[in-house]
């Protein structure tokens, strides 16, 4: 897969585990993400969001679990707070995320549906008027193909706040930002974490930093 294209400025969302990853955070170099499982807490000031953790929980998430953990956090700063989702699947992601953008949206987030592999036969059936970010998740073929830069195309035309998950390579994070994604998030700093900061910030500005870049074919 190739790309060349003009880059927009992208933040990427981490677990604020350290010390050092926290001050990276204060700083403006990163934002947070949060999910029921992380046991972290928001930094007054720094964006961030929430996740649902379907990804790792699979069929043990637990709906009332994730509701308590969003009542308890501040939303001043948040950008979005994902529905529900079914892992590699747009129809059952639609249905099982349906009955949430009300009780996410009466909880003062900006509810974002976590788009899937699928979801481009199912343009039609995405309640636009209800949401207001665009997580692309699904499958790694499926979230580095022209099809979901398509996908996240259009959400950013109805003006969406847009996110890929699962960004661990400098490879992936000049994927997002070629398609202009406004945020990213990923596991990199969870080992190893104050070792892959340097990294992780080194990947951010060279993004960042170049306002047109080409990109070799991905292997």
């Amino acid at each position: 897969m190739c790309f060349s294209s003009v880059l927009s400025v992208v933040l990427y969302l981490a677990t604020p585990s350290t010390q050092k990853i926290r001050n990276a955070m204060t700083a403006g170099l990163l934002g947070i993400i949060l999910t029921p499982e992380t046991g972290n807490r928001t930094i007054a000031g720094v964006p961030w969001c929430a996740d649902n953790g379907c990804y790792t929980l699979g069929d043990t998430f637990n709906p009332d679990k994730y509701k308590r953990f969003l009542d308890r956090q501040p939303t001043d700063d948040v950008l979005f707070a994902t529905a529900p989702d079914v892992v590699g699947d747009a129809k059952a992601t639609l249905e099982r995320s349906e009955s949430w953008y009300k009780e996410l949206s009466d909880r003062g987030y900006t509810p974002a549906l976590v788009a899937q592999d699928g979801v481009e036969d199912l343009m039609d059936q995405v309640p636009w008027d209800q949401i207001g970010a665009w997580f692309v998740g699904g499958t790694t073929e499926w979230k580095e193909s022209g099809t979901a830069a398509e996908c996240t195309a259009e959400a950013q035309r109805r003006g969406l706040h847009t996110h890929m998950g699962r960004v661990n390579s400098l490879r992936r994070l000049r994927i997002a930002a070629a398609s202009s994604y406004d945020t990213v998030d990923g596991n990199y700093l969870v080992f190893g974490p104050d070792k892959n900061l340097p990294k992780l910030l080194g990947w951010m500005r060279s993004v960042n930093s170049q306002m047109t870049l080409g990109f070799g074919c991905a292997p």
